[in-house]
């Protein structure tokens, strides 16, 4: 794998996706290949996920992007509702309206009792993402 990571130039590529603000200051916003791209919008899922986290019946969630006709993808939150709650998915889509850009709002959202996960805790996106496509019967977008 490191091989794969430095490039013949010798820059290592980390695979974390950052922007750079006006001053200088970078900051990660996630992972490459986590990045959903929906509507020619690149999507951070972390970012929609630090903003859920702010809902105050969500415990934990996790935001996939699952393929889409019409738009390429789209988002899907997976979460785990705090303890003696039960938010709903208008209860979600309520609380994100007004606050994030609309097609920030994912469009799919489940409530579950616990991500899929690797021996060592590291949680399998790719899990979530195969779960969704299998339950809304999606196929992945042909390319030219």
């Amino acid at each position: 794998r490191t091989a794969e990571a430095i490039d013949a130039e010798g820059y290592m590529h980390t695979g974390d996706l950052a922007t750079m603000d006006g001053e200088g200051y970078v900051n990660i916003v996630g992972r490459i290949k986590d990045m959903v791209i929906r509507g020619g919008e690149n999507l951070y899922p972390r970012e929609i996920e630090e903003f859920l986290y702010r809902h105050p019946q969500v415990q934990d969630v996790q935001v996939v992007g699952v393929p889409d006709e019409k738009y390429g993808e789209e988002l899907c939150a997976w979460i785990i509702a705090k303890p003696s709650t039960c938010p709903t998915e208008d209860d979600i889509r309520a609380f994100c309206k007004g606050q994030i850009a609309h097609y920030k709002v994912p469009r799919y959202i489940r409530f579950v009792t616990g991500f899929p996960m690797t021996v060592t805790g590291k949680i399998q996106k790719f899990k979530i993402r195969d779960a969704m496509k299998d339950e809304l019967g999606l196929q992945e977008g042909k390319t030219a």
